[in-house]
Parts: C-alpha cells; sequence; structure tokens
C-alpha cells in the first residue's frame, strides 16, 4: 500500500522537501557504509564515546565520521540507553551524579544525584531502577529513576565497579576491585546472598545469552573468570598469553559476547589488542591489533563489527568481527572510555 496518499488521490502525495531530504541523507549514509563493507543494520547506527577528559559523547556515524558532540557532566564514563524514556544515561565520576542525555536535541537535559565516583550502573528490566556502583562508599545504590531518590545500598568489598543485573531482574552481581570477588546480591530482599573468589582486581561483566555463565574480566589477573551462575561457583579459568608480551601488560577489562553465545570478544587493555574467544572451547581464536590500552568494547546489533574505545590513544577501532581486522580507528576524544550502540 503506498504511503502518504492524499485524500482525492490514489497517487502518491509528493514528499516535503525536508522529508526528501532526510531521506537522501540516510540513504547516502547507508550507501557508504555498505562501501566500506558494513551491513545495513550496521550502517544505520550511531555511535556514542564517552570521553573522560573533553566531559563530553562524542555522537559517530557507523563508519567512524565524527556527526557532533555533547556536552555532559564530569567525567563522563558507562553508557547505557534507558529504552522507556529513550534518553542515554551516563555516569559521571567526578560530578556524583548520572547525566541524563537527549541525544537527539544533542544536549543533556536532567541528572540524577548519585554518592560518590559512580563508574558503571545497570537498570532494571522495566527501567525504573538504577543500580549504581559507588566506588568511594564500597556499596551497590539503587536509585529509583523516576523520583531520582535513593532506595537503598548494600556494602561490597573495596572499589566495586563492574554491575549487572540479570535478565528476570531478581539477582544484581558486582565486582570488587580489592577483595578480587563478585558480590551476588538479591534485589528482592536487598541483601548479599554470595561473595565468589575470583582472579585478581576483577572489572567487568559479560553474561551468557542462556545466563548460565557469567564471564568476569581480572585486570591484574590476565585473566577472566567464568561463574556459573546456578551453584555460583567458578567452573573456569581463562588466561591470556600473548608471545613476546610480559604478563603484566595483559590487562582484561572490557568484554562482551555475541548474541548466538558462541563468541566473546575481551580488551585486554595495556596489550593494545583485543582477544576473540571460543566460548565452548575456551581457546583464544586470534588477537586483533586496536590502539594504546584497548578499553572499553561494545558491538553491532548484528555483531558484525566490534567497537573498540582506546584510552591512551584517544581513539576508537572498529573491527570486521568475520576477519577479524581492524578496519578503521579514528579520534574520539581525550581518554575515551565506553562505547554505546544506539539502534
Amino acid at each position: 500500500m503506498p504511503l502518504f496518499l492524499s485524500p482525492a488521490s490514489s497517487q502518491p502525495a509528493p514528499l516535503h522537501r525536508s522529508t526528501r531530504a532526510r531521506n537522501l541523507s540516510l540513504a547516502l549514509g547507508v550507501s557508504l557504509g555498505l562501501a566500506l563493507g558494513l551491513s545495513a543494520t550496521a550502517s544505520a547506527q550511531t555511535l556514542l564515546v564517552s570521553s573522560e577528559k573533553d566531559n563530553q559523547l562524542a555522537v559517530l556515524a557507523a563508519d567512524g565520521s565524527l556527526k557532533s558532540t555533547i556536552a555532559v557532566c564530569k567525567r563522563p564514563r558507562h553508557m547505557l540507553l534507558h529504552e522507556p524514556s529513550g534518553k542515554v544515561l551516563v555516569a559521571c565520576g567526578d560530578s556524583h551524579q548520572l547525566g541524563v542525555v537527549d541525544v537527539a536535541a544533542g544536549k543533556m537535559t536532567d541528572t540524577l544525584p548519585t554518592g560518590e565516583s559512580p563508574e558503571i550502573f545497570a537498570l532494571s528490566p522495566d527501567g525504573k531502577t538504577v543500580y549504581v556502583s559507588i566506588e568511594e562508599d564500597n556499596e551497590l545504590a539503587a536509585y529509583d529513576m523516576a523520583s531520582k531518590k535513593r532506595l537503598f545500598g548494600v556494602k561490597t568489598g573495596g572499589e566495586p565497579e563492574g554491575v549487572l543485573v540479570s535478565a528476570d531482574g531478581k539477582t544484581a552481581y558486582v565486582t570488587s576491585e580489592v577483595a578480587n570477588t563478585v558480590h551476588v546480591i538479591d534485589l528482592g530482599t536487598r541483601k548479599q546472598v554470595a561473595v565468589i573468589k575470583t582472579g585478581k582486581r576483577p572489572r567487568r561483566f559479560a553474561m551468557s545469552p542462556d545466563g548460565k555463565e557469567l564471564w568476569v574480566s581480572n585486570e591484574l589477573g590476565a585473566s577472566v573468570s567464568i561463574i556459573d551462575t546456578a551453584s555460583l561457583k567458578v567452573k573456569d579459568t581463562l588466561a591470556f598469553d600473548m608471545p613476546g608480551m610480559r604478563k603484566t601488560d595483559i590487562t582484561p577489562v572490557s568484554l562482551v559476547i555475541t548474541p548466538d553465545g558462541k563468541t566473546a570478544w575481551v580488551g585486554l587493555g595495556k596489550a593494545n589488542h583485543v582477544a576473540e574467544v571460543d566460548v565452548a572451547t575456551r581457546k583464544v581464536r586470534r588477537t586483533v591489533l586496536a590502539g594504546k590500552r584497548a578499553w572499553g568494547l561494545a558491538l553491532s546489533a548484528d555483531a558484525s563489527r566490534l567497537y573498540v574505545a582506546n584510552g591512551l590513544s584517544d581513539d576508537m577501532t572498529t573491527i570486521d568481527t568475520a576477519s577479524g581486522k581492524a578496519l578503521k580507528t579514528v579520534p574520539a576524544g581525550r581518554v575515551p572510555h565506553s562505547v554505546l550502540v544506539l539502534k
């Protein structure tokens, strides 16, 4: 059925000039992305990169070209899309708050005060509650998104960072960098129910699509601990080793698992590489050179591209996941922390 029909005719009504321009711009963007080897899905996406030193988010097209920048609060780090509102949340460590960003409008429109030095956070499945690791208070704090009021806090080990909430919204997992542990919190009772010993300085999480395995990066252990979520015990440890490189220079932080659950990508930090891991065999298939301190990772929706924020070279590398080749590296602001893919 044709769109934009006029009441008196079965012929499509002419598009307004601004509509034609927008459609042409979108078509050109997709065509450019396809020319660069991007799928139609990946080409239509927008990327956000948080810059800790510039106090802004870089808005990039899927091909890496800079579209705009958005000024936010101080030392922006982790980001998530708040789906109910369509806004992006960003943790600002030196402002002690979450910024609320309207990407379409190109500005930060609101803030949510937190404890001192928030870094990583997760949302409840309904988007009504945000759970934030408060580094200076050694706790996981929960806040109501509507009222901005603090709901409760649960103490953790020293320097909590990574936060992940289970798909059913019942459980939160929190890493403690100092205690070398993962804290398991029942969000119904608001109490800690388990403490799991990991490698040295655990940082971030990735959950397998079936929810059965929780992968934890150990920055100073050059490893990933794999936790069985049923028994809450470490079932396997994946150790990284790169020829000619000191173990102390292999510092995994961010990690992601593909939607099909077959592949994990791990940023190896100061090793300046990312590792592609076969989830079933726990074997490293290959490593790919990125930039200096390969830190924050994000996958395109179709998993055809891996985006890597390189914290010490102030740029972002795009990797083709099929070939394992770095396609392009572009400036991304000073000390880029995280990448967020918007569909």
